[in-house]
């Protein structure tokens, strides 16, 4: 941290360190001051101008992203010629805006709308028609572009060419026919193309996926960590039950990026847009299903399997929780004495790492099962013991291993198992063929912590109740734990 030296704002005597932005330090003082082609991750053109403040001693109104702080600067962003200047400034900015915002799917988080309730509800000078451009173009496989929306901030030319460097959109053309349009022969289809939907200020660039599926203000939003890869991204979790008739009926709506020193402003869009099969095939019962198909409480459960772990393998995935790994090390390594464990990342959680974000493991938390000392075994061996008739409790947790095997394999291979247990949320290619199906929570469904790659524990929240029967997984394992316990009590068994 540089030098901090002191300001006033407003009147108001604020401490801030040497040479950052104004418009950055008035907002960690609890001064926002309305902005469109600023943005903390992208650097400062100052080319929208609605930012402009006063300062002591300037002939006139300063653009705020462009002021640095510096000892005994004197700003104010309350004065009538600020107002008027932003004012002025906006209402060019409207000049060719269709103003369609009760058909945008921006409006509810469309900086047009907030500024111009609190810096513009002017009446317009301006008479003459609106020029015209192009309307619901597919930039790429996620993105939808509407050119008459934009007011040429250049957020997201800045993102393509300065963070993933794919230069996929630019602005094109002079004067009123100026417009962002994709580049000759480009496709806005890089592996972070969802971010120019959340930093577009309007509405000109919306998400294809999440477009008139619920308005944003139906939306509930819970702080979250991303599953997707090892990184750990920072996310918010936005979810639509006060009208679960919207949006297909999905309960997740969509997942957006949460800043934090993990993944800077950015989320790739494998993280994005992986949560559509989140409800697909839930498990919500507790179930017997061979040698016929029974309905179990969980009391009844445990005490079933209580006497069946003895000698359990246990296929388990890095989509566990830290609360999990703890609870999955007290039941199967200290109690069970089991130390047949095949976690790792095989094929079907292994994928592309770029210098970005994204990370070649695709589960958030091996290395929480790391800090605590398990280690996994080979996937390739298990398949050896299987076949040679070492395994007779196979006991599956969130892991499909139709992706580690192939279908067709992996359906031989649990057929030579006399006992099968499942355990997750989802049923998956294999989930008739076990024995029993054991209903665990989702992420969204429980609070949790997982530890990326680099060792950063961090914390996830509870978006949305659980469905059916379902548990927590520290919840199953200890309640095994106690099953366990009880059984070998009953039979005199010493631990």
């Amino acid at each position: 941290m540089g030098k901090i030296v002191k300001y006033k704002l407003n009147g108001r005597e604020v401490e801030a360190e040497e040479g950052r932005l104004v418009i950055d330090t008035a907002k960690e003082a609890g001064v926002e001051i309305a902005h469109y082609c600023h943005h903390p991750g992208l650097g400062n053109p100052g080319n929208c101008r609605l930012c402009v403040v006063e300062v002591a001693g300037a002939p006139k109104p300063m653009p705020s992203c462009r002021l640095a702080v510096k000892e005994g600067l004197e700003v104010r962003t309350d004065t009538d010629t600020v107002k008027r200047a932003q004012a002025g400034v906006l209402e060019l900015h409207l000049v060719n805006h269709p103003l369609d915002c009760p058909v945008c799917d921006q409006s509810g988080e469309c900086g047009l709308q907030d500024y111009y309730m609190k810096v513009g509800q002017y009446q317009s000078q301006v008479r003459e028609d609106k020029e015209h451009k192009g309307k619901r173009i597919e930039a790429g496989p996620h993105v939808m572009l509407d050119q008459e929306r934009c007011i040429l901030c250049t957020r997201c030319t800045r993102f393509v060419d300065n963070i993933t460097k794919t230069h996929e959109l630019g602005i094109f053309s002079r004067g009123h026919d100026q417009v962002l349009a994709l580049a000759p022969g480009k496709v806005l289809d890089n592996a972070y193309s969802g971010n120019v939907v959340d930093i577009c200020p309007v509405g000109a660039l919306t998400d294809r996926d999440f477009r008139y599926k619920v308005r944003v203000w139906y939306l509930d939003k819970t702080d979250s960590i991303c599953p997707g890869c090892s990184r750990g991204c920072a996310i918010s979790v936005h979810t639509n039950t006060k009208r679960p008739w919207h949006n297909d009926g999905k309960r997740v709506a969509r997942l957006k990026p949460r800043y934090c020193e993990v993944n800077g402003h950015w989320m790739c869009d494998d993280g994005r847009y992986g949560f559509a099969d989140l409800d697909a095939d839930r498990l919500g019962k507790v179930l017997q299903l061979h040698p016929e198909r029974v309905e179990l409480s969980w009391a009844d459960m445990a005490e079933e399997l209580a006497g069946r772990l003895d000698g359990v393998t246990v296929v388990a995935s890095g989509m566990l929780s830290n609360e999990d790994w703890a609870a999955f090390k007290d039941l199967f390594v200290d109690t069970l004495k089991t130390h047949d464990f095949y976690f790792s990342a095989e094929p079907d959680q292994i994928g592309i790492e770029d210098e970005l974000l994204r990370r070649r493991e695709k589960v958030p938390n091996l290395k929480g099962a790391e800090v605590l000392g398990l280690r996994s075994g080979s996937f390739d061996q298990l398949a050896k013991d299987i076949e040679g008739g070492k395994v007779s409790c196979l006991y599956v947790i969130e892991r499909d291993l139709s992706k580690v095997w192939g279908e067709d394999r992996a359906k031989a291979l649990l057929a030579k198992v006399p006992c099968v247990i499942l355990q997750g949320p989802n049923k998956g290619v294999l989930g008739d063929l076990v024995h029993y199906r054991l209903p665990a929570t989702a992420y969204v469904e429980e609070d949790g912590q997982f530890t990326n790659f680099e060792g950063k524990v961090q914390a996830y929240k509870k978006a949305l109740d659980p469905i059916g029967q379902s548990r927590p997984d520290w919840q199953i394992f200890s309640l095994l734990q106690k099953a366990v316990g009880a059984s070998r009590a009953k039979t005199g068994v010493t631990p």
